[in-house]
């Protein structure tokens, strides 16, 4: 089966610390490209150039774009065929513990201090939400729904030789830690 492709998109979203800590959830969980609109990160990013870089070496491959429309101006070898996941406290919407991933997904998160809108909701493959008591950080929310995705589609990870090298190439130099 070929590689997933996978990507996020932002809407408006004003952290630029969030952002850092989607990219370094997108390189994580083998993400493609994060793609954002609105006008707030980018002058957020201006004003506080000095922002620890919390997104770390994992993410550099990451590609960060804005855009003015995120489902009409992803590039079209990156969203073609792609099913449209928003991920939204919304009626209606399927909890997460229940949705099953498609193999290659838009995953659509809307800005901290508000929502998708409905056009975009409207042209969804499927809404989803994290059943918690209130809503989430953006970033934590990302984090939340490529681990579902990961975990669910665990059998392709499931050898434990794979686990040791993964284990071995994703750790830092400061752990040594083996399971006897």
């Amino acid at each position: 089966m070929n590689p997933a492709k996978i990507s996020i998109g932002l809407l408006n979203p004003k952290s630029p610390e969030n952002v850092a800590s989607v990219l370094r959830a997108a390189g994580n969980y083998r993400v493609n490209s994060v793609f954002y609109t609105g006008t707030r990160y980018p002058r957020a990013a201006r004003l506080n150039p000095c922002t620890v870089d919390i997104s770390r070496k994992v993410s550099k491959d990451i590609a960060l774009k804005g855009v003015d429309d995120l489902l009409e101006e992803t590039p079209e070898d990156t969203h073609k065929n792609l099913s449209i996941i928003c991920v939204e406290f919304a009626e209606n919407a399927i909890a997460l513990p229940e949705y099953r991933h498609p193999h290659d997904a838009l995953y659509i998160f809307g800005p901290e201090d508000g929502t998708i809108g409905q056009n975009i909701i409207d042209r969804a493959d499927a809404v989803v939400y994290i059943p918690t008591v209130g809503c989430m950080n953006l970033a934590a929310t990302v984090n939340v729904v490529l681990y579902d995705r990961l975990a669910k589609s665990f059998n392709d990870f499931s050898s434990s030789l794979e686990g040791n090298r993964l284990i071995r190439k994703s750790r830092d130099i400061n752990n040594c830690l083996k399971v006897d």
